[in-house]
């Protein structure tokens, strides 16, 4: 289990986004998954308690059920992202299928920034996507999502590798939001202590 991205993987897949190239104190936070009608609103309320902007990967699907969520994630001022329409993994999804999945959730979802749900995406899937998208992956992953991981551990996931144009991600969903509502108003002290901003993509 890594938090921080091998860099094994940014030499094999260098099409990739796994971080931003910059000199200033800045990290990217992101969140997928959502909207979700009661942890994203929460997310978005604790994001503006620090003048914090970050980029939301949105599952098309969500944004359906809960159009008023995603207008709000915009309204103040975040980013959006596709991660496709029905949550897939591209390792287990033929070509066809998936690239019809982020169609769909393109129709929802006006954004040119894409991140693959599990992070797992196939060489060919990269090779058509990159041609419309930026491609998203990350440099600190908090494992929020992850029950066996206690919410002390996913804050030290999420402060531990992050440094200038870290591209981290959290989880507006159900399933993290123990370790979610532990970790992220803490991350957000830490860094703004340590005279951090937090920009989206």
């Amino acid at each position: 289990m890594f938090a921080k991205s091998p860099t094994i993987l940014k030499l094999l897949f260098p099409s990739l986004i796994w971080e931003v190239k910059t000199d200033k104190k800045e990290v990217f936070l992101t969140f997928d998954d959502g909207p979700h009608p009661d942890i994203t609103p929460w997310v978005l309320d604790c994001l503006n308690e620090y003048n914090a902007k970050a980029t939301f990967f949105c599952v098309g699907e969500n944004v359906c059920k809960y159009p008023e969520v995603y207008d709000q994630i915009l309204k103040n001022g975040h980013g959006v992202g596709n991660h496709t329409h029905n949550h897939l993994m591209g390792w287990k999804t033929n070509d066809d299928k998936y690239f019809q999945n982020v169609a769909m959730a393109e129709e929802y979802i006006s954004s040119k920034l894409f991140r693959p749900p599990y992070g797992r995406i196939s060489s060919s899937q990269i090779r058509k996507l990159k041609k419309d998208y930026s491609l998203i992956m990350w440099t600190v992953l908090t494992y929020d999502f992850d029950k066996s991981i206690s919410k002390e551990k996913c804050y030290s996931n999420s402060i531990s590798s992050s440094k200038n144009g870290s591209i981290v991600v959290f989880h507006d969903s159900i399933k993290a939001s123990i370790n979610l509502k532990y970790a992220l108003p803490k991350f957000l002290e830490y860094f703004s202590n340590q005279g951090y901003t937090f920009q989206k993509l």
